[in-house]
């Protein structure tokens, strides 16, 4: 599967426009993780425990925009568009959407 921010592909014609795809993926952050978090950002430093939860929230939101862009018949998406959102005090949300489509070689 060809996922691509672009509007088209190199190398590839789109010949069938298959419809909007969304993944999305919401995350919760435990109390645990939180209070590192917050002795990294204290001292300074990356945090890695939320680099991790959002990377796999991502994943995820990719995964689902796939898996939805598949069962529309189509071999790429095109136009994706990936935001980050809180949600409440503890969750992270991940929203990745774009066109699938169906290509041949140009």
């Amino acid at each position: 599967m060809i996922v691509t921010t672009t509007s088209s592909i190199e190398g590839r014609r789109i010949v069938a426009y298959r419809g909007i795809v969304v993944g999305e993926a919401i995350m919760g952050a435990n109390i645990v993780r939180d209070f590192f978090a917050g002795i990294t950002d204290i001292v300074g430093g990356r945090s890695g425990a939320y680099e991790a939860k959002l990377r796999d929230a991502r994943e995820t939101a990719f995964g689902e925009l796939e898996a939805e862009a598949r069962k529309l018949g189509a071999d790429a998406v095109v136009g994706v568009d990936l935001d980050y959102e809180v949600v409440g005090e503890s969750m992270l949300m991940v929203s990745v959407s774009g066109t699938a489509v169906s290509t041949e070689p140009a």
